[in-house]
């Protein structure tokens, strides 16, 4: 598989609403400004999927679906055969599907099934201890590309200005013919993703709640207030 030129994806950085709970799911059929991308996280959602199939067509944004492994944030512990079967159950609704790049050979044939669908992939890498050094990262992101990503998703550790300057680094000096979109969780998370949205991440993501329970993540209502969000 072959990455698609990154001519093709937006400069402005594009706002993605998570939805992860059943309350976010319905806050976003009531949503009159909603972001430009709604990501749906099937690992939270996994109890919930009747509901699910039936709201999501009502929802008036560009979807990323993902089932995010254990290891990386996943919720529910769920197994690799149960992401896939999630995955590949709420592909017709997907314009993005985001993967793990340490679930890219494991997925590699619902990974092939996406690009001939014509829905384009997300390789994604969390780290939620610590960041990685720039060159590191910069291996990731090249690993990602090598699965055909169209987008590679960096989230880390930044408790601290040295992890900070290894996403601010990463994202200005990636040495890869990619977009990437890259955010900070912890102290300095939230000025992480201000910093990195000007820097040129291609993907900012939003709590759709009043306030967010990831350490560091913005609102959507904080997003547009600081000029980053649209204010459709």
């Amino acid at each position: 598989m072959t990455a698609r030129s990154p001519s093709a994806e937006r400069l402005r950085p594009r706002i993605v609403g998570v939805i992860a709970s059943r309350a976010d799911l319905d806050r976003v059929i009531r949503m009159r400004r909603p972001p430009d991308l709604f990501e749906v996280r099937l690992d939270c959602l996994v109890r919930v999927v009747g509901k699910l199939e039936d709201k999501l067509p009502r929802l008036r944004a560009p979807l990323i679906i993902t089932a995010r492994h254990p290891h990386e944030g996943g919720a529910n512990k769920l197994s690799l055969r149960q992401r896939r079967d999630l995955l590949t159950q709420f592909l017709p609704h997907a314009n993005y599907i985001d993967i793990e790049l340490r679930s890219a050979i494991a997925l590699r044939s619902f990974l092939r099934l996406a690009e001939q669908k014509k829905v384009r992939r997300i390789i994604s890498f969390h780290s939620f201890k610590s960041t990685p050094p720039p060159r590191i990262l910069s291996a990731k992101a090249r690993a990602a590309e090598a699965h055909g990503a169209n987008i590679f998703k960096v989230a880390t550790r930044t408790d601290t200005p040295v992890q900070l300057a290894h996403l601010l680094s990463f994202i200005e000096n990636k040495n890869v013919d990619l977009p990437v979109s890259v955010m900070g969780i912890g102290r300095l998370g939230a000025i992480s993703r201000v910093l990195l949205a000007r820097a040129g991440s291609a993907l900012v993501y939003a709590s759709l709640a009043a306030e967010s329970d990831i350490e560091g993540q913005l609102t959507l209502e904080q997003l547009r207030a600081l000029g980053i969000a649209s204010r459709r």
